[in-house]
């Protein structure tokens, strides 16, 4: 059984990506530090756009991914970002054939 990988891609209002991250830092990261679903967790910041946030997820399957979505604190962050957001997220999947972690 291969892990299940999660790229998003957020683009925030103007000026709101720091707002959108002290939002992430207080709901989300307990949260996944916690969940043994989650596998990895990377929260990136766009070098070349400031209004840009890039996230890869690693879950341990495709439940544990399913799971997460359920999770309150992922739910709580959700209804207060939204308002910061230009939209939803670019959301893609992929099952991870290696990784360098597992070897």
């Amino acid at each position: 059984m291969s892990t299940i990988g999660i790229f998003i891609e957020h683009r925030t209002l103007p000026g709101k990506r720091d707002a959108v991250f002290a939002i992430w830092k207080r709901h989300m990261a307990p949260a996944i530090a916690e969940n043994p679903g989650h596998l990895d967790y990377f929260y990136g910041l766009a070098d070349k756009d400031p209004d840009t946030l890039l996230v890869f997820q690693r879950y341990r399957d495709h439940a544990a991914a399913a799971a997460f979505l359920q999770h309150p604190s992922y739910l709580a962050y959700q209804a207060e970002v939204e308002r910061l957001l230009q939209g939803p997220p670019t959301v893609r999947s992929a099952s991870i054939a290696w990784t360098k972690a597992d070897h």
